[in-house]
């Protein structure tokens, strides 16, 4: 069995962080994302693995290399445009082969691992399997209409009314009757070859397809919320420790992580929280929820809830949360007289000021 991880997508709800960095790449307890997706893969036993690469190809490339860490091996498939997910199996054909696979999309973030569907797979080995969570409004996924009897008869893209409150998780089983399905499909409003749209094919075609629905924990990290969200479950579980400087006149409290090199000095950090390596945290406080990343300085300031990338510097700042600083961003007070707000921000930006 193989893997096809998707790790392109212009990642436009993550914006301005996604003009320089790869929406995957963005870290939850100062790990990318996209690595929780690999190391769920090898740990289902899977280590030839795909990566479907787009603008951000080099990024992707430098960060995961040869999948030698990972235990796995990976192979790079260019996309030259986000035309779709079933689109990402058209152009992998060549190295999918004749082979079962995952699917598995590179920004979202299953707790618990993939383990357990690939065992239901190669157990029943459908044509397809699917995820699906129940959400509170279906209008922005896939959805998926169930029988009485539990199976899958009809699914539908980001529909505006939809038939059930089931979405489908970023990861799918397939058997190699999905390249017929694929190859039949044309474009549809959205420009995209369709995933939820091959799957329909199958199940009009008499092929089988079964559906797992999940209990446990899934997120699109496509968004700041959900981002933080994340964050803040991978945090809780941290367990503490201290590589790190602290000095005497610092007080730590909780799962509290200061990797190798980080120096902490007058300071509180109250976890789950973790400062990366050869980060200077001075005369500040750390909330709980909060992951900085390496090469930070945090200096008489306050945050909490947030996440800092790596070479970003806050200083002076009363009071930040709910928030990604991205890489050597530079947050700084406004002078107070007269008053008024200077803001650079990229395309797309949202803020919000206090009057």
């Amino acid at each position: 069995m193989k893997a096809l991880v998707l790790a392109g997508g212009a990642g436009t709800r993550l914006r301005p962080l996604t003009h320089t960095s790869a929406k995957q790449l963005v870290p939850v307890a100062n790990k990318p994302v996209l690595f929780y997706g690999l190391e769920a893969i090898k740990d289902a036993g899977i280590t030839d693995v795909g990566l479907i690469v787009g603008d951000t190809a080099a990024e992707i490339q430098t960060a995961v290399g040869d999948g030698s860490a990972f235990g796995i091996h990976t192979t790079y498939i260019r996309q030259d445009a986000p035309l779709g997910l079933a689109h990402a199996v058209l152009v992998a054909r060549d190295f999918l082969g004749d082979d079962d696979f995952v699917m598995y999309l590179g920004d979202n973030f299953i707790v618990g691992g993939i383990n357990d569907l690939v065992e239901e797979f190669s157990a029943h080995r459908p044509h397809a399997q699917i995820m699906l969570t129940e959400v509170s409004d279906a209008r922005s996924f896939g959805v998926a209409e169930l029988d009485a009897a539990g199976q899958v008869i009809g699914l539908e893209e980001k529909p505006k009314q939809p038939k059930s409150n089931l979405a489908l998780v970023g990861v799918y089983m397939f058997t190699p009757a999905i390249h017929e399905a694929v190859r039949n499909l044309k474009p549809s409003w959205r420009g995209e070859l369709e995933i939820t749209e091959a799957i329909q094919w199958l199940i009009d075609n008499g092929k089988q397809v079964r559906s797992t629905t999940i209990t446990g924990y899934w997120k699109d990290t496509g968004n700041v919320s959900d981002m933080l969200e994340v964050n803040r479950l991978v945090l809780e579980t941290v367990e503490p420790h201290v590589l790190g400087t602290v000095e005497a006149d610092c007080e730590l409290i909780g799962r509290v992580v200061v990797e190798a090199g980080a120096q902490v000095s007058g300071s509180r950090i109250v976890g789950p929280a973790i400062i990366g390596a050869g980060t200077k945290v001075i005369s500040s406080y750390i909330g709980p929820f909060t992951a900085i990343a390496q090469e930070c300085m945090v200096d008489d300031s306050e945050i909490e809830y947030s996440i800092v990338l790596r070479g970003a510097s806050i200083r002076g700042v009363g009071r930040i949360e709910a928030s990604i600083i991205g890489h050597y961003a530079e947050v700084t007070p406004a002078p107070r007289v007269p008053r008024a707000y200077r803001l650079v921000l990229g395309d797309h930006s949202k803020v919000q000021i206090s009057s």
